[in-house]
This record gives C-alpha cells, structure tokens and sequence, in this order.
C-alpha cells in the first residue's frame, strides 16, 4: 500500500510540472519508477498511461476554451498514432540495455535543451509536411523508448520557429494519440499492475488538470522562454496557487 501512495505522490507533483509545459510526465517517471524496482518495460507502460492521462485532461480543458488550432495538430497527431505503437512493437526485438541507452540520450537531450537552448527560433517553418515528418518521426521514438514524445517533440517545434504556448497546447493533444497507442502494445506482451495504473493514472489527472490551469491563468508568455520544452524552472517556484 506504501508503494502505491508512493507512485501516486510522485506521480502527482510531476504531471503538474510537465503538463504546465504541455508534456506527459512519463519521461521522468519511468527512470523513477526503474530504479525503485519496476520492470523497465513495465515502467515504460504505467509512464505511458500516465503521460496519456495528464495530457487527456490538458487536452479537455483546452478545447472547452477553444485554443487548440485543429489544422496544425491533426497532422501531428495522425502520423504519431500510425508510427507510435510501431515503435513499441519493435521495442520488444531490441536488447533492452541498447533501449536504456537510448532512452538515456533523450534525457540528455531533454535537459540539454531546457538548459541551453538557443533564445531564438533556428527559422521560421510553416509549411505542413514538417509536421507529417516530425510526427512520424518523434511518434516512433516515442513508442520504442516508451514515452508520450512531448519532451522530443515540444523543443524540436519551437527551434522551427512556432509560439511556445501554442506549441505547449499542442503537445498536449497530440501526446495521448502516440502514448495510448504504445499503451496498448506493450499491454499486448507486458503483464499489467492494474491497481497500480488506477493508482497513476487518477494522479496524473489530477496533476494534469492543476498544471494546466497553472499555465493558463498563472503563467506569462514571456516565462515560457522560446529555448525550453518546459516552463522554466525559477518561474515555477514563482507561482503561486
């Protein structure tokens, strides 16, 4: 039972801080729930349900206050549904020490680029096949490493040039597509902890519901620097409630 309030907890405070930055929070919950002795593959599934469980509830709340731009995500979210559970389908034939090296990398990636990002745009993108690509592209990572791909996606968009909160609103609808669908293929050979998805998945709900509404009406545009995949970190400890 003290495992489970434990996951819940943990599960609580990092949906609100990813979904302030439109991301699902499995990228930081899977390495946790690793090294406290979860199966890498099933950690993967639960950070999945969680990261689609925060964004579904970001994504809800960002229809009721029209902010989505349909145009630009169904291109996204398309592609990452097609090429998500491919990558969690071939997750499964690669050695499992090359999948955590990998997954490792996009750490570093991801912290390399809310740390040290560049200010500014590298260019100004609109074309449309940008998004077919990047889709398919970061939903297939995405499903191989086990994670929704908003922490890949989210600073890879602002680099090409889009507003960080309309990048941040889209992530958040497009996550569930490529995170349920790498849900349910690793559901399809991984034995499941239902008690234990229960469990995270209503505290991702929860988070995501409260990190959502911190974004929206806490948070400035200019705190979501044009550098950073999420919210930055001096600004956060800056909200208040």
């Amino acid at each position: 039972m003290d495992d489970y309030l434990l996951y819940g907890g943990l599960t609580f405070i990092l949906s609100i801080l990813f979904s302030m930055g439109g991301a699902g929070s499995g990228v930081a919950l899977i390495p946790i729930l690793n090294f406290l002795g979860l199966d890498f593959t099933l950690a993967k599934a639960v950070g999945l349900f969680a990261g689609a469980s925060t964004t579904i509830t970001s994504s809800i709340m960002n229809m009721k206050r029209k902010v989505l731009d349909y145009y630009f995500v169904w291109p996204i979210a398309i592609m990452m549904l097609i090429f998500a559970p491919l990558g969690a389908y071939c997750s499964r034939f690669i050695d499992e020490e090359i999948v955590k090296f990998l997954f490792m990398l996009m750490l570093l990636y991801s912290a390399s680029m809310m740390m040290f990002g560049k200010k500014k745009p590298l260019t100004h993108i609109k074309s449309r096949w940008i998004l077919f690509v990047l889709g398919g592209t970061v939903g297939y990572l995405a499903g191989l490493l086990g994670v929704g791909g908003g922490n890949i996606l989210i600073p890879l968009l602002v680099l090409l040039g889009f507003e960080p909160k309309k990048v941040a609103v889209t992530v958040s609808f497009v996550v569930p597509f490529s995170a349920l669908g790498s849900f349910f293929t690793y559901a399809s050979y991984v034995a499941l902890d239902w008690k234990l998805l229960l469990t995270v998945g209503t505290s991702a709900i929860i988070g995501g519901y409260v990190g959502n509404y911190l974004m929206h009406f806490k948070l400035e545009q200019k705190h979501m620097g044009t550098s950073k995949n999420t919210i930055c970190p001096h600004h956060i400890l800056k909200i208040s409630v």
